[in-house]
């Protein structure tokens, strides 16, 4: 089983993340994790869905994303060639004789401390995901007190482009 990442651009319509996500727990599959924002057109939105499955069921299951009204396009993105980040503020808790430690490691992954207090340091790291599961696994012994992570948003390399108008010109 590996990680899949589906890409669709949507009519920026209510309930369409609920109907998309009802595909999957339909058929009790599990979503790593799913983002949703507007594009450069707000009539448009991009989801990123990560999942983790086998081949078949991913294909059955963007079969079923492209059938839904106001899909416009869906793409499983390839790994090797296309560029994945996310977010991650992780408040961790530091004293006198722990911050500086805490301070060296986050410059070391290029964390932002972005609050300080007696007893804490919060920090923003970006980056894909095993490069944050890295900071969490080293900073974890410190103790994690918060945690959020946006999930996975992803983009294809080089000059492919995800578009209404791409779309048009691949069916021509």
């Amino acid at each position: 089983m590996k990680q899949h990442i589906i890409s669709a651009l949507v009519e920026n319509h209510a309930g369409m993340l609920s109907r998309i996500s009802g595909l999957f727990s339909r058929r009790a599959f599990n979503i790593d994790s799913l983002t949703v924002g507007e594009t450069e057109d707000s009539t448009i939105s991009r989801m990123t869905i990560a999942v983790t499955g086998d081949d078949a069921i991913i294909e059955q299951i963007i079969k079923q994303i492209e059938k839904l009204v106001d899909v416009i396009v869906v793409r499983k993105l390839d790994p090797a060639s296309c560029m994945r980040r996310e977010i991650m503020l992780m408040k961790i808790g530091a004293d006198v004789k722990t911050r500086p430690a805490i301070i060296e490691l986050a410059g070391i992954f290029r964390a932002r401390i972005i609050d300080v207090s007696a007893h804490t340091i919060t920090l923003e790291a970006t980056g894909n995901t095993e490069k944050l599961n890295g900071l969490l696994f080293i900073l974890s012994p410190y103790g994690i007190l918060e945690l959020a992570r946006t999930g996975l948003v992803s983009l294809e390399r080089g000059d492919k482009i995800m578009s209404i108008e791409a779309e048009e010109e691949d069916k021509t």
